[in-house]
């Protein structure tokens, strides 16, 4: 018999996250364990995804929600719960966990070359808000590094701040050798968007994730059919549920990019609809993580990898933490790595997983 548990860990930041929305300094995040009553040391985990301020379920009622999630499947309920659409990130831990125990606990939820070690995932550098020497810091930490593609968070600084620091990295680096992708996280005012967007046009940007705040749907088509930045979509996605929804949105906006977080979207199953949808319109994509510790970021990254897009995603955020989970996940350079040598540590649950 399956039974269900829930479980929450509390993790540091080795350094201040910084977006638009704040700084973020520690984050909980809550797991679902799936077990059998006679194997349960083989249990398979689901991470939330909650992201404070962000993500969709990030409201009144999601532990309630959640603990009633774990109840149905402990009173052998294990149909799926349509009203959970509203609830991305319990769809994301529900899905990952029933996948890993059909695994046997062993969290190679899709085996490819990259969970046998022969093949890797290519990243960008992620460079967050801060004063302008501390993003300079990160810059040359990432440079040094060898990344061949940053992604940097702006709209904390002054313009004519981030305006230096990108006007020096196009001066030392040029396209050709190094990838620029900015993030405003909704950061501009409408009306001060096109000319924000011409002015960042000088620096030969790959492109510029959410200029606006999402939600303005008029707006945004308009500013990407008229802006010299190629435009991403990112948190225009979430809290869009259907096939019929996203493929409209898309349709209407015609982006040139969507940036996809399966645990703020519902899960692998929602991501993998929305790049079907972006293929079927021409638009281009690629994943990125929203601060999910190392079992979250498994998931995420072995899905990524039988995508086969060659595209630098944004599967770094792991290493932020002080204490992640011990993983075969890996950082070198600019590549994302399982060693199928190393052994999941998974000590962190053993006061809920039943012996």
């Amino acid at each position: 018999m399956i039974k269900a548990r829930l479980t929450h860990r509390e993790f540091q930041f080795r350094r201040p996250a910084t977006t638009s929305r704040g700084t973020f300094l520690k984050k909980k995040v809550q797991y679902i364990l799936l077990y059998h009553t006679d194997e349960p040391a083989m249990a398979g985990i689901g991470e939330c995804s909650l992201f404070p301020g962000l993500s969709f379920d990030d409201r009144k009622g999601f532990e309630q929600r959640l603990q009633e999630a774990v109840d149905r499947i402990n009173q052998g309920d294990f149909s799926t719960d349509a009203s959970l659409l509203d609830w991305p990130s319990i769809n994301f831990a529900l899905e990952t966990a029933w996948k890993d125990i059909r695994v046997f606990g062993s969290k190679i939820l899709y085996p490819s070359d990259f969970t046998e070690g022969k093949d890797s995932i290519g990243i960008n550098g992620l460079i967050w808000m801060d004063d302008r020497e501390g993003m300079n810091r990160q810059i040359r930490q990432r440079i040094e590094e060898g990344f061949t593609c940053l992604k940097l968070k702006i709209g904390s600084l002054r313009l004519d701040e981030e305006i230096e620091i990108l006007n020096y990295l196009r001066k030392e680096y040029p396209a050709d050798e190094l990838e620029i992708r900015v993030d405003a996280n909704g950061a501009f005012r409408l009306r001060d968007a096109p000319e924000m967007l011409n002015i960042l046009s000088k620096y030969d940007l790959h492109s510029i994730e959410q200029p606006i705040p999402a939600g303005h749907v008029e707006a945004m088509a308009n500013l990407c059919e008229s802006s010299p930045v190629p435009i991403a979509l990112d948190e225009e996605l979430i809290g869009i549920h259907t096939s019929a929804a996203r493929r409209n949105l898309i349709e209407i906006i015609k982006p040139q990019y969507i940036v996809l977080k399966p645990g703020l979207l519902g899960g692998i199953a929602s991501a993998a609809d929305w790049v079907n949808a972006a293929r079927e319109s021409g638009t281009s994509w690629w994943v990125t993580s929203a601060l999910e510790t190392n079992i979250g970021m498994n998931a995420i990254a072995q899905w990524t990898f039988t995508l086969n897009n060659p595209t630098a995603h944004g599967l770094s955020t792991g290493a932020l933490y002080a204490e992640n989970i011990p993983s075969p996940l890996y950082l070198f350079g600019e590549r994302l790595y399982f060693d199928p040598d190393r052994k999941w540590d998974l000590s962190a649950f053993d006061d809920i997983i039943p012996q």
